[in-house]
């Protein structure tokens, strides 16, 4: 376990789908350069941080988050853009297999890849997932340091969030 997610608040939300075996299989599959388990939790971690911080439904989005790529071999015989566009699909249908979601964590699960999907998040969680998985995404891909993407993160959240209120 990484130290950096041993917020107790964190891994109370988390514990749960960490303990399902089929969410484990993640730690098998290669993503961005490093096993989808291990992506899935920082993508969780920065998007509870941010909507906890601007006093969001942080728990839902947590959760969401965690799932947000909870596919393991749907993909295997697609292109990489049909890969990138139907696995949304893939892991909210394994996320409803194993818990019951919300409407607001399963806006988050499908539109996290907008607009590759062509279909706007609803809520401004949404949103947030959508952009710390970019962020995420780049950072493993390309080995910045976790304050360049806690920073890329606040800014990319802050700059949108002034956007939409306009």
């Amino acid at each position: 376990m990484n130290k950096q997610y041993l917020n107790e608040e964190f891994q109370t939300i988390i514990q749960p789908i960490l303990e399902n075996k089929e969410f484990r299989k993640t730690k098998e599959k290669c993503h961005h350069g490093i096993n989808r388990f291990e992506h899935l939790q920082r993508v969780s971690y920065y998007s509870y941080l941010i909507t906890k911080t601007l006093r969001l439904n942080y728990k839902e989005t947590t959760r969401a988050a965690l799932l947000h790529d909870f596919f393991l071999d749907e993909t295997e015989n697609e292109s990489s853009i049909k890969a990138l566009q139907n696995h949304p699909n893939y892991a909210l249908e394994n996320a409803r297999k194993y818990y019951q979601l919300t409407d607001r964590e399963e806006d988050i699960i499908k539109t996290h890849m907008f607009p590759v999907t062509f279909r706007p998040p609803k809520y401004l969680e949404s949103w947030i997932v959508d952009i710390v998985d970019d962020v995420a995404g780049m950072y493993e891909k390309y080995k910045s340091s976790c304050n360049e993407v806690k920073a890329a993160c606040t800014f990319l959240v802050i700059f949108f969030i002034n956007i939409i209120q306009k």
